[in-house]
C-alpha cells in the first residue's frame, strides 16, 4: 500500500513472546504453541456431528462423497446423473425434486453423500435404490414421500419404498422423514452391513423399516433417536441381525386397527441378537418382542399405556465393546426426538482438512459456484481444518458465497494458515495469504499470517498481508490476523460499493498501517497489538482508512484494547490513505470504549501522502488508558453523535445485517 518505514523491527516475536505480552488481557487470547490434537480412539456421538457413528463408523466408517465435489440438484435428471457417477460427489438437494415415472429409482453407486439443503430437500414419488455391491453412502436431511398407491395399503401390488438396498456396506441414513410411501419406508436386505440409521422421522405408514431378508447372521446395525409415529409394525423388524442396537428411538401414535399380531413396535426375528436402550414407547402394542430363537436385551425404557408383549431374553451383546455413544435419559426422548429428529435447517455440508481434502484451497474449490442454482448456496458450506499448519495460500472468489471456515482446534493457535509473500512479488494483493472476495464468509478459531520476514532482506514492497477481503457481511470470530506491514486489509470491489466486516474476539499484530481499506469494519472486544519497530519516535501506525466519500462509517474500533511494547509516544492511531491520490476516499476511523497504552502518541493522527489528517474523519469516544488523555490533537466525539455511531449503525446497511446478535 505504502513505502515502508526506513526503520525495521529488529525481531520478529515469536508466538510465544505474543502470549507472554498480552496473556490475561482477555479470556479468547490463545496464541499458544501449534500442535496437532489427536482424537481419542472410541468419542461419544455429538447430536450434530456430520461424521457417522454406530456401527456406520466402523471398519474404515462411512465418508459418503468425502473428498469429491459438491453439486447442487433441483431435478431429477441432475440427481441421477450425479447419484449414479463413478466418482464420488456431496449431492445437495435444493427444493422438492419430483420423480417420473411415478415410483421410480434413483440409482446411489458408492462414495456419495446426499443431503437436503436447509430443511426443505425433497424426494417425491421416487425411491433411492442402492444395488448388491454399493458402499459407503451417507443420505441425509431428506424428506421422502408420496409413492402410496390409493388402496394398497399392504403394498402388495408395488414395491415403491423410500429407500432400498441390497447387499451394500457402510450406509449411514441421518435426519430424513420417510413419510406415506407404497410398500415399506426403509428396506435393508440380505447381508447389508455396518449401517446406522439415526435421527429419522418415519410416519403415516403401515411397513415403516425392515431389515433382513437373509437367512446369514451378519448385519450390524445401530438404530438411535428416530421417532416412529402412525405407523403399524416394522419399527423396526429385524431378522437375522448379527448386532442391532437400539437406543433413545420413540414410538408413539401407533396404527389402531384391532389387528392383534402385525401391529407392533421393534421385532427380533430369527436369530438376532438386539440391544434395546432407553427409547420411550406411547400407546404400542407388542412394544419390543424376540422370537425363541432371537436374544433380546431390554435396559430403560419407559412404556406408557401400552399393552401386548415386552419379550427379554438371552444376553444378546455389549454395544460398547464395538463403540461408545451417548445415552439420553428415556424420559427426555419424546422431547428430544421429537424436535431434533427429522431434517434440521441447521445441518449443512462439511468438508474437512486435510481429512478429505489436503488443503483449504482444494476444499474451497470443491464448493459449488453460488450462481448455479436459483437459491445459491442457501445453506452455508462448512470447511473444518484439523489442527496443524497451512502453509499455502487461499483464495475464496467471489463466485462462491456462505462459506464457513472454522479451525478445529481448542485454540485458534492450532490451526494457522500462513505464507509468507511480500508485495514485491505480486502487488498487495498478491501478497495475502488468504482472499475472501465472497459474500457471506465466516471464519472461526483460526490464525491468518504473513511470515514475511521484512528484517531479513531490503526490498521497495514490504507489505505483506495475511487477510484481504472485498466481499460483503464478512465476519471473523476468535481469530487471529499476525503480520507487520498492512496485515488486514477489509476493502469492497471498487471505491463506491460498500462491503462489510466484523471481526469479533480476535487478535491483530502489525507495524504500519496494519488495518486498512475501505470497507465498513467493525472491531470489537479484540485485542489489537502495535509491534515496536526499533525506533524511539515513529513505530507505525494502527489504522489507514480510504473510506468513500459517501459512506459515514468506515472503520469502528470498539470495546477493545490497544497493547504495545514499543516506546511510549511512539504510535500513532491512524493516517488517512487516498490510493493513487483519490480525492474521494475520505478516512473516517472512531475509537472508542477502548484501552490505549503508553505507546500511542498524544497527538496520534497523522499526514499521509500530501493529505492532512484533519480533512479526514477521525474521532475518538470514551477511551481509557495511559495512551487515552486529551489534547488539542484529539478530535473527540460527542455523546450525542456518538449515539449515530455504534456497532449497529455501522453494520445494519440496507438489509439490517446483525451479526453480533446472539452473542
Amino acid at each position: 500500500m505504502t513505502q515502508h518505514l526506513h526503520s525495521k523491527r529488529l525481531q520478529r516475536p515469536g508466538y510465544s513472546t505474543v502470549l507472554a505480552a498480552v496473556l490475561g488481557l482477555v479470556a479468547a487470547l490463545s496464541l499458544g504453541a501449534i500442535g496437532q490434537a489427536k482424537a481419542a480412539e472410541k468419542t461419544p456421538v455429538d447430536r450434530w456431528s456430520d461424521r457417522a457413528h454406530g456401527f456406520a463408523s466402523l471398519a474404515g466408517g462411512t465418508t459418503g462423497g468425502a473428498g469429491g465435489k459438491v453439486v447442487t440438484v433441483t431435478d431429477q435428471a441432475a440427481l441421477a446423473t450425479y447419484a449414479a457417477a463413478e466418482e464420488p460427489y456431496v449431492i445437495r438437494v435444493s427444493g422438492a425434486i419430483a420423480v417420473e415415472p411415478f415410483g421410480s429409482d434413483i440409482v446411489v453407486a458408492s462414495n456419495k453423500t446426499i443431503i437436503g439443503v436447509g430443511d426443505t430437500g425433497e424426494i417425491v414419488h421416487g425411491e433411492l435404490h442402492l444395488n448388491p455391491g454399493t458402499h459407503n453412502v451417507i443420505i441425509r436431511n431428506l424428506t421422502i414421500r408420496d409413492s402410496y398407491v390409493e388402496g394398497d395399503w399392504d403394498g402388495k401390488t408395488t414395491d415403491f419404498d423410500a429407500i432400498q438396498m441390497d447387499t451394500v456396506d457402510h450406509v449411514w441414513i441421518d435426519h430424513d422423514r420417510f413419510t406415506h410411501m407404497g410398500d415399506g419406508l426403509l428396506d435393508i436386505r440380505k447381508d447389508s452391513r455396518y449401517i446406522t440409521v439415526s435421527s429419522n422421522q418415519f410416519t403415516n405408514h403401515n411397513k415403516a423399516f425392515g431389515i433382513g431378508w437373509t437367512t446369514n447372521v451378519l448385519t450390524e446395525m445401530t438404530i438411535d433417536h428416530n421417532w416412529f409415529r402412525g405407523t403399524k409394525q416394522r419399527n423396526p423388524s429385524a431378522d437375522n441381525l448379527a448386532f442391532a442396537h437400539l437406543y433413545n428411538n420413540y414410538l408413539s401414535s401407533q396404527v389402531a386397527d384391532g389387528d392383534p399380531v402385525w401391529t407392533y413396535g421393534n421385532w427380533a426375528r430369527g436369530r438376532t441378537r438386539m440391544v434395546i436402550e432407553n427409547s420411550y414407547y406411547d400407546g404400542v402394542q407388542h412394544p419390543y418382542q424376540a422370537d425363541a430363537t432371537a436374544e433380546l436385551v431390554q435396559r430403560g425404557s419407559i412404556l406408557k399405556h401400552t399393552t401386548g408383549r415386552t419379550d427379554a431374553w438371552g444376553t444378546a451383546f455389549d454395544p460398547r465393546s464395538f463403540y461408545d455413544y451417548r445415552l439420553d435419559p428415556a424420559a427426555a426422548v419424546p422431547s428430544l426426538v421429537s424436535r431434533f429428529s427429522g431434517p434440521q435447517k441447521r445441518i449443512g455440508v462439511t468438508l474437512h482438512v486435510p481429512a478429505d481434502y489436503p488443503t483449504v484451497q482444494a476444499a474451497v474449490d470443491a464448493v459449488p459456484d453460488g450462481n448455479a442454482v436459483p437459491d445459491g448456496n442457501a445453506v452455508p458450506v462448512t470447511i473444518a481444518v484439523a489442527p496443524g499448519t497451512y502453509r499455502a495460500k487461499v483464495h475464496i472468489p467471489a463466485t462462491k458465497p456462505r462459506i464457513v471456515l472454522r479451525g478445529t482446534g481448542h485454540d485458534r493457535s492450532d490451526t494457522v494458515i500462513v505464507y509468507d509473500t511480500p508485495a514485491e512479488y505480486g502487488g498487495s494483493t498478491g501478497s495475502a495469504t488468504v482472499r475472501i472476495a465472497a459474500n457471506d464468509v465466516t471464519a472461526r478459531h483460526l490464525t491468518f499470517s504473513n511470515d514475511f520476514d521484512e528484517a531479513a532482506v531490503e526490498l521497495k514492497g514490504e507489505q505483506a498481508l495475511a487477510m484481504k477481503t472485498t466481499g460483503d457481511r464478512i465476519v471473523f470470530e476468535d481469530t487471529a490476523f499476525l503480520g507487520n506491514q498492512d496485515t488486514l486489509m477489509t476493502d469492497s470491489p471498487k471505491l463506491d460499493v460498500i462491503s462489510r466486516v466484523y471481526i469479533r474476539d480476535s487478535y491483530i499484530e502489525g507495524d504500519v498501517d496494519f488495518v486498512y481499506g475501505r470497507a465498513t469494519t467493525v472491531i470489537d472486544r479484540s485485542v489489537i497489538r502495535a509491534l515496536s519497530r526499533g525506533s524511539d519516535t515513529n513505530n507505525g501506525y494502527i489504522t489507514a482508512a480510504s473510506t468513500w466519500t459517501g459512506n459515514p462509517y468506515g472503520f469502528l474500533i470498539t470495546r477493545s484494547k490497544v497493547v504495545s511494547d514499543a516506546p511510549d509516544q511512539s504510535v500513532h492511531l491512524g493516517r488517512p490513505w487516498h490510493p493513487g491520490g483519490e480525492p474521494a476516499a475520505v478516512a473516517q476511523v472512531l475509537i472508542r470504549d477502548t484501552e490505549l497504552p503508553a505507546a500511542v502518541k498524544s497527538s496520534p493522527w497523522t499526514d499521509m501522502s500530501g493529505f492532512s489528517w484533519r480533512d479526514a474523519r477521525f474521532a475518538e469516544f470514551r477511551n481509557s488508558g495511559p495512551g487515552a488523555a486529551p489534547s488539542a490533537d484529539r478530535p473527540q466525539l460527542g455523546a450525542a453523535d456518538a449515539r449515530a455511531y455504534t456497532l449497529a449503525n455501522y453494520l445494519k446497511g440496507t438489509d439490517g445485517w446483525a451479526p453480533y446478535a446472539g452473542h
